[in-house]
């Protein structure tokens, strides 16, 4: 149960190894991935960690082997976020840009596409932040988290005021 099979410099390289694939997988497969799970955003991320957990343990089961792995996820998962906070460069390269996806009141179908952003999913967006119709948006973002922003126009926004 304690007794480790491997040494523990291959247990964190590997680990660390798997962590950057992953967030270089996260990074290139887009921001709708971040934000806006759907079942089978689940099912994928579910099935890649349950694939590439012997990747990371190689023949080592022990119960050490598993803490000192999950010490180094965290510690590396840590460190990335120091850096990329003081490394502006780091952060460009780990977080993409926010992408529009609406402006003045017409939805960027390109921009829809490349995002894999559907148009009902689009919708239910506006209809979270209060508007019937993208005609009222003046605005509509896709955060570098995955979550959609909408500003509305200013008559939308005077018409919810005097709405009871």
């Amino acid at each position: 149960m304690w007794k480790l099979t491997r040494p523990v410099w291959e247990l964190i390289l590997r680990g660390l190894a798997i962590y950057l694939l992953f967030i270089l997988a996260l990074r290139l497969f887009g921001k709708r991935q971040l934000g806006q799970f759907t079942v089978f955003d689940l099912a994928l991320l579910l099935l890649t960690a349950n694939s590439l957990q012997p990747a990371m343990t190689g023949r080592d089961s022990s119960l050490l082997g598993g803490i000192m792995l999950g010490g180094t996820l965290f510690i590396g998962n840590w460190s990335l976020g120091w850096a990329s906070l003081r490394f502006p460069p780091l952060k460009r390269l780990l977080q993409p840009p926010p992408s529009i996806l609406a402006r003045d009141g017409r939805w960027d179908r390109r921009a829809l596409r490349r995002e894999w952003i559907d148009l009902d999913e689009a919708e239910a967006a506006l209809r979270h932040a209060g508007l019937e119709d993208i005609s009222q948006a003046a605005l509509v973002v896709l955060e570098a988290d995955g979550t959609i922003s909408v500003i509305p126009k200013q008559s939308a926004v005077r018409s919810q005021e005097r709405t009871p």
